[in-house]
């Protein structure tokens, strides 16, 4: 590893909100990593809601906003694919034609990664230490899949735990039916596609399912409670780090 990069911890919504114990675990990994990292306390939403909803003024303030928070850092990382994305993909077409933010938003872009996304591949990070234990089926987001281009890295950690079992879903790239304002819009259809991935974790015999974006993640863990099944669900940095203590989101 080189030397000691700087790294602004983009928390996210969800975790601040719903999961602050994730950003902790975050924080952790980042300093394992060998990383100095400092949370801004300017920062807010990555205008993902806003943008998702049409609302293209609005985006592009949130996104000015967020690259004032973040300007000064080696790095930004975010313990979110959907977020990392956010700010990879879509800040430089928000801000497209404007001179002062559209140079920013690209050098913001190139140096935002996705936290597992980071660890393994700009901080050379091969293994954790944790003392997690179960059998184990990661579920790819579509954000980080598609736009992040994340598949295995995340394995590559979860599988150099001794004590965790890497269960393969059979269609681990299918969507979780959350959406964003998908689920809002399309509850039926975000319902049914949830049971259907809650099902194909079942089948591999997993007893937890991870993934790195929290609101795919609270979106299966309604489900899992609201039908009492026994499956459990937590965000991949509380397993690579062990933070196993605080109840999983469902199924407990």
């Amino acid at each position: 590893m080189s030397a000691r990069p700087r790294v602004g911890l983009f928390v996210t919504c969800l975790v601040d909100l719903m999961r602050p114990g994730v950003g902790f675990a975050a924080l952790k990994l980042l300093e394992q990593a060998g990383c100095d990292v400092e949370v801004p306390a300017t920062q807010t939403c990555c205008g993902q809601p806003a943008r998702n909803s049409g609302a293209d003024r609005d985006t592009a303030a949130i996104a000015r906003q967020v690259i004032d928070a973040f300007d000064g850092f080696d790095h930004v990382v975010a313990p979110s694919g959907s977020c990392a994305g956010m700010i990879r993909v879509h800040y430089p077409e928000a801000l497209a034609g404007d001179a002062a933010y559209e140079p920013r938003a690209r050098a913001l872009a190139a140096k935002t990664y996705e936290l597992v996304q980071f660890l393994v591949n700009i901080r050379g990070m091969t293994r954790v230490t944790a003392s997690s234990s179960g059998r184990v089926c990661y579920h790819d987001s579509c954000s980080a899949l598609r736009e992040l281009r994340i598949k295995q890295e995340p394995r590559r950690l979860l599988a150099s735990i001794e004590a965790v079992e890497l269960r393969e879903l059979k269609e681990p790239e299918v969507c979780c039916g959350f959406g964003g304002l998908f689920s809002v819009k399309y509850p039926e259809i975000s319902e049914r596609m949830a049971d259907d991935k809650i099902a194909d974790a079942q089948a591999t015999g997993a007893d937890l399912i991870t993934s790195a974006d929290l609101g795919c993640l609270l979106h299966l863990a309604g489900r899992v409670a609201r039908r009492g099944l026994p499956l459990r669900v937590r965000h991949i940095t509380e397993i690579l780090t062990g933070e196993t203590d605080m109840p999983a989101m469902g199924g407990e």
